[in-house]
């Protein structure tokens, strides 16, 4: 199947969704697995709100989950604006052909004419013989309209419940509608999987094509995104942009693998696998028609998984960029294997590691109140003065502290909570004994003493 073309037409209008993510990626798939072509068309036609920041956003996002010119299938960026003189000459034919109208109705007059604003164009205009104004296509009368859907099966639109639709405005400018045949038309397009949301445009489309001189595309109409309310993912209510998650911290390989779960599975109780079988496994049939659920919780345990999976030397290096440039890289390499372990996105490596870094470890007052509470000014003596002698590693440390909290009538939970927010500050991090060893002793003994300080002052 050498000859399968798909596309994916962002528009630049805002930060890149994962729900346009998703659908890329099964696009990649499909062409991947067909050894056909990717096309990257950029709808830039809405100059009111493209940007071309956008543009590069959207660029940049698609290259980081691997969507790129590195694969021989990638083709583009095309940019539907260059297509615009294919636009007029498709208007043009339709209109020449009689199979569009010119129609200068406004809506206000529609609807006195039919006597409601919720029903639709009424055809005033087919047979008026006007030169100028919008630019309607002649649905047929009778019959249906069938989408052979990959996803949904059949779905038949009747056409008497398809009003004749717009497809230029009165200056000449093409709508989506007929701009997004013309260019998959123009660019030999075979299959078109995007969002449920353009269903009812594939109807449309359907009569389209063929009114060009061209036989319609393999639909695919992909399930809706939604969030734990079971409400379609909104930009204004869920947080849905790409860029975010890149910054905190995911992986693209842990974003991949759980896109393409979104509405599609291999078919067995595997969930985390490499791209290379997800592509073997992958097809638009076996995609799931029901609403899919972006479950954040659940990304972040694939990405704890990804994290867990990466060489030592890799994690360090994709740690990078969330730690200060004059942090000491030796000595995160002496605790970068406890972090690994610990941190579900690489954003949360710096709140684990920071205290070895600056002269004072933070001071979280919630940590403070939680750990401090029962005053434990003799815990912190009593350890502080077993860490003048104590050999140095972390059991000799743990077991100081066991004998420490036996001493005080406390298990080692207890004794070791005041002792971790006095060295890291915060009660929740690293292994504690190794940390206290990397700290070293004179640092460790120093935050103790601050710690005994602050106590004894409040």
């Amino acid at each position: 199947m050498t000859d399968v073309r798909v596309r994916f037409a962002p528009s630049p209008t805002g930060m890149f969704h994962v729900g346009s993510a998703r659908a890329a990626l099964f696009n990649w798939a499909v062409a991947e697995r067909a050894g056909g072509r990717f096309i990257l068309r950029i709808e830039d036609t809405d100059a009111t709100r493209n940007r071309p920041e956008w543009t590069e956003g959207i660029i940049s996002a698609l290259d980081w989950i691997g969507v790129n010119g590195t694969n021989p299938v990638f083709e583009g960026p095309y940019f539907q604006s260059a297509y615009e003189p294919q636009h007029r000459e498709a208007v043009a034919k339709l209109l020449a052909d009689g199979k569009a109208y010119y129609c200068d109705c406004t809506r206000e007059q529609v609807q006195e004419r039919t006597g409601s604003k919720d029903k639709g164009y009424d055809g005033h205009c087919r047979d008026r013989g006007l030169t100028a104004g919008a630019v309607r296509f002649r649905t047929p009368d009778e019959g249906v309209t069938v989408v052979d859907d990959l996803v949904r099966g059949r779905v038949e639109f009747p056409n008497n419940a398809q009003e004749d639709f717009v497809i230029a405005r009165s200056d000449g400018s093409p709508l989506y509608v007929l701009a997004n045949a013309v260019d998959d038309i123009t660019q030999g397009v075979t299959h078109v999987a995007r969002g449920e949301e353009h269903l009812p445009n594939a109807a449309r489309q359907e009569l389209l094509w063929p009114a060009l001189g061209a036989t319609p595309p393999v639909w695919a109409h992909l399930p809706v995104i939604v969030n734990e309310q079971r409400k379609k993912l909104s930009k204004r209510r869920d947080k849905v942009a790409l860029e975010d998650y890149r910054a905190e911290g995911y992986l693209p390989e842990a974003m991949v693998n759980y896109l393409m779960l979104l509405g599609w599975g291999p078919g067995d109780d595997r969930e985390i696998m490499p791209w290379s079988e997800m592509v073997e496994r992958f097809s638009l049939e076996d995609v799931n028609p029901s609403n899919a659920f972006f479950d954040e919780k659940k990304l972040r345990a694939f990405n704890g998984e990804y994290i867990r999976a990466l060489p030592l030397e890799t994690f360090e290096e994709r740690c990078t960029s969330y730690l200060d440039e004059s942090w000491d890289r030796e000595l995160f390499s002496k605790v970068a294997a406890l972090a690994q372990t610990r941190i579900a996105v690489l954003s949360e490596i710096r709140q684990n590691v920071d205290f070895l870094f600056l002269e004072e470890p933070v001071f979280d007052q919630a940590s403070w109140d939680k750990a401090m509470k029962n005053s434990p000014v003799e815990i912190l003596t009593d350890y502080l003065d077993r860490l003048k002698a104590v050999s140095w590693d972390p059991e000799s440390l743990k077991q100081a502290l066991e004998e420490v909290g036996v001493a005080h009538g406390l298990k080692l939970g207890k004794a070791q909570a005041p002792v971790r927010v006095a060295v890291t500050g915060r009660t929740v991090g690293l292994p504690l004994f190794e940390s206290i060893e990397v700290l070293g002793r004179e640092r460790a003994k120093e935050r103790l003493h601050s710690a005994l300080e602050r106590l004894q002052k409040s």
